[in-house]
C-alpha cells in the first residue's frame, strides 16, 4: 500500500494516477468534487469542521479496507493528514476540545491493529510531495475550485500558509511507516515527462530497497 502525501495542490492525484498505471496497481481517491459536505465547511468553517473531518476519516478507512483486498495499491491520501488538518481548524477555533478529543480517540481506535489481521492499516510506504506557499496558491488558483480561491475569502491566504508550514512538521515527525520525500518545485511531474520519469524512478528504488 502507497500513500501520498501533500498540502492543497502539491499533486498528489495526479501522482496516484502515474503510480498506479506504472505499477499495474489498483488507485484510491479522495472524493472531493462531489463531497456535498466541502463547500459547506468553506462557508461556514466552524460549525462543518468536525463533521468534514468526521466524514473524510469514515471515507478513508473504507479505502483502507477495499486496499487490502486488492494486496496492492496506491492512495492520494494518507489518513493521518486527516488529524493535521482538524487540529489546525481546532487552533483556528472552528472545532471544540471535546470534538478534537473524540476525533483522535476515534483516529487512534480504528487504526489500532488487532492480532487476526493479515496486513497493516499503516501504508508500506509513505510519499510527501514537498511544495512551497507560492507553488501552493499558484496551482489552487489554476485548478479553479470556487470555494478554495483566496479572492472569494481573503481570510484563506493564512489559513493556506499555516497548512503549507505544518505539513514540513508533519513530514518530519511521522513515523508509521518508511516514507520518502518528493521536491514538488524541482520535479514538474505533470507537465514535465523527464521530471515524470525521474520522480517515478525515485519511488521504484526506494520501494526496491524496502522490498515491498
Amino acid at each position: 500500500m502507497l500513500v501520498l502525501a501533500g498540502t492543497i495542490g502539491a499533486g498528489k492525484t495526479s501522482l496516484t494516477q502515474m503510480l498506479s498505471k506504472h505499477l499495474e496497481t489498483p488507485a484510491y481517491y479522495e472524493s472531493v468534487d462531489n463531497n456535498k459536505i466541502l463547500p459547506l465547511f468553506y462557508e461556514n468553517p466552524k460549525k462543518y469542521a468536525f463533521l468534514l473531518q468526521i466524514d473524510f476519516l469514515n471515507r478513508r478507512m473504507d479505502d483502507i479496507k477495499r486496499a487490502w483486498k486488492d494486496g496492492q495499491s496506491v492512495m492520494d491520501r494518507s489518513i493521518f493528514e486527516d488529524s493535521l488538518l482538524f487540529h489546525l481548524n481546532a487552533d483556528l477555533g472552528r472545532s471544540t476540545d471535546t470534538e478534537v478529543q473524540i476525533y483522535d480517540s476515534l483516529l487512534q481506535n480504528m487504526m489500532q491493529e488487532m492480532p487476526s489481521n493479515e496486513h497493516s492499516k499503516n501504508p508500506d510506504l509513505l510519499i510527501h510531495i514537498n511544495i512551497s506557499f507560492d507553488t501552493m496558491l499558484e496551482r489552487i488558483k489554476k485548478r479553479g475550485r470556487p470555494y478554495e480561491q483566496i479572492d472569494a475569502d481573503p481570510s484563506l491566504y493564512e489559513y493556506y500558509r499555516d497548512l503549507n508550514h505544518r505539513y514540513e512538521k508533519w513530514y518530519q515527525n511521522y513515523d508509521k511507516s518508511p516514507k520518502i520525500q518528493i521536491n514538488g518545485d524541482k520535479y514538474d511531474f505533470v507537465e514535465n515527462e523527464a521530471d515524470r520519469k525521474t520522480v517515478i524512478s525515485m519511488i521504484d528504488q526506494k520501494i526496491s530497497d524496502l522490498a515491498i
